[in-house]
C-alpha cells in the first residue's frame, strides 16, 4: 500500500512541476487553444498538459523500479506497464501534433488504432472474460485483439469528448483510476495473489498525474491537457484494464472482500468496469454520435451540446458543473466497486445518500438559486 501511495505522490508532484514548463513551451510554439463558438473559455489557453502528465507517469514508473516490494515483482508487471506507457507516448505525440497543426479526424483515428494495436502485439490485451455461471470464456486471438482495440479506442475518444470544461477530464479519469486501483488491489488480496500488479501500478500513477495536473487546469485553467493529454489518460486507463485478464487468468472473481460468493456483480465487474468508470463520457460520446448522425453531420463534427454544456445552460456555474460530473463519475465508479466487494446494508446506505445528493445538486439546486422573475 505504501509503495502505491509513493507512486501516486511522485506522479502528482512531477506532473505539477512539469505543468509550468509545458505551459511555457506551448506559448513559445503557438500551441494555444483559440476561442471558438463552442468553447467556454474566454481567452486563449496554452496546450501541452498531456506532456506534463506523460512525464509524471514516466517518473512514477522509474521510481517503482527502485521500491523494495515492487522492484522484486514478476517481470510481467513492468513489461506490461512499459508497453502501456510506450503506447501512451505514441498517442501523446499524436495529440501534440494535433494541438499544433489540427489533424483531421481520420488521421487521429488511425493513430489511435495504431497505438491500440501496439498493445495487442505486445500481449497487453483481453485473454478471457468471466461469464456468470459458466466460468472463464477464453477468447480466440482475433476476438481478443478486436475487443481490446475497440475498448481502447472507445475509451480514448470518450475521454476526449468529455474534455470540455476546466478540470473535467482530469477529475473524471482520476476518480476512475483510484476506483480501479481499489478494485485491482482488493481483487489480488482476497484471492491471495501478489499485490504487485500492473493495473494497480498504472492506476496509482494515473491518479497521481491527474491530481497533479488539476491545480493548473481547474477553473480558471492556466493550461489545457489538449488531445495529447485526453488521449493519453484514456489509453492508460483502458490499458490498465487489459492487463487484468493477462495476469489473473485463474483468479476467482466471484469472491468479495468478505469471501461471499452470492453476488454476480464481482464476476461481471471486470467486463463492465472499464465502461462503468467512464459511463459519463461514454454516454456523452454515444449521444453526440446519435445527435450528429441524425442531423446529417459527421460523428466527429464538434458542437456545443455535450452534457457539460447542458449543465451550464440550466444554471450551474463552471466549477459546480465540473463538481457535479465528478460526483456522477464517482458514484458509478466507486459504487460499482463497493457494491461488488463490500456488499451490505452500510454500502447500500452510502450509495443511496450519494445518489440523492447528486440528483439534488444536479436538478434541484439550479431551480432553488434561479432568480425570481420581475413582478408587475
Amino acid at each position: 500500500m505504501r509503495e502505491y501511495v509513493t507512486i501516486f505522490l511522485v506522479a502528482a508532484v512531477v506532473t505539477y512541476l512539469l505543468g509550468v514548463v509545458a505551459r511555457e513551451v506551448a506559448l513559445r510554439t503557438g500551441a494555444v487553444a483559440k476561442v471558438r463558438d463552442r468553447d467556454v473559455h474566454a481567452v486563449p489557453i496554452p496546450y501541452f498538459g498531456g506532456v506534463a502528465m506523460l512525464g509524471g507517469l514516466g517518473a512514477a514508473y522509474l521510481v517503482a523500479h527502485r521500491l523494495p516490494f515492487l522492484s522484486l515483482s514478476d517481470d510481467r508487471m513492468f513489461h506490461d506497464a512499459s508497453v502501456v506507457l510506450i503506447a501512451g507516448a505514441m498517442i501523446c505525440v499524436l495529440g501534440v501534433l494535433d494541438d499544433l497543426f489540427e489533424l483531421d479526424a481520420l488521421t487521429k483515428f488511425g493513430g489511435q488504432v495504431l497505438a491500440a494495436a501496439f498493445l495487442v502485439v505486445n500481449q497487453v490485451q483481453y485473454y478471457s472474460v468471466q461469464l456468470p455461471g459458466r466460468g472463464q470464456f477464453a477468447l480466440d486471438p482475433t476476438q481478443a485483439a478486436l475487443l481490446s482495440v475497440i475498448v481502447v479506442v472507445a475509451t480514448v475518444n470518450a475521454v476526449n469528448f468529455v474534455d470540455g470544461l476546466d478540470g473535467l477530464a482530469a477529475g473524471v479519469v482520476g476518480i476512475g483510476a483510484v476506483a480501479f486501483w481499489g478494485f485491482a488491489y482488493t481483487l489480488a488480496a482476497v484471492n491471495e495473489e501478489t499485490l504487485a500488479i500492473t493495473a494497480a501500478l498504472l492506476c496509482a500513477a494515473l491518479g497521481g498525474a491527474c491530481v497533479g495536473f488539476l491545480p493548473h487546469n481547474f477553473f480558471p485553467a492556466r493550461i489545457f491537457m489538449g488531445d495529447s493529454g485526453s488521449m493519453l489518460i484514456g489509453l492508460v486507463l483502458s490499458g490498465s484494464a487489459l492487463t487484468l485478464t493477462g495476469q489473473f487468468a485463474t483468479v476467482d472473481l466471484s469472491r468479495g472482500a468478505g469471501g461471499s460468493q452470492a453476488s454476480l456483480l464481482p464476476t461481471l465487474l471486470p467486463i463492465i468496469l472499464p465502461i462503468a468508470i467512464l459511463v459519463v463520457p461514454f454516454a456523452d460520446l454515444v449521444l453526440a454520435v446519435i445527435r450528429r448522425t441524425r442531423a446529417g453531420r459527421s460523428p466527429f463534427a464538434p458542437d456545443k451540446q455535450h452534457l457539460h454544456h447542458r449543465l451550464l445552460e440550466i444554471g450551474h456555474s463552471h466549477r459546480r458543473a465540473v463538481l457535479i460530473m465528478w460526483l456522477w463519475a464517482g458514484l458509478i465508479a466507486f459504487g460499482g466497486v463497493l457494491a461488488s466487494l463490500y456488499a451490505g446494508r452500510l454500502t447500500t446506505a452510502i450509495l443511496a445518500v450519494w445518489v440523492v445528493l447528486t440528483v439534488v445538486m444536479t436538478f434541484v439546486l439550479p431551480r432553488l438559486q434561479r432568480p425570481a422573475g420581475p413582478t408587475t
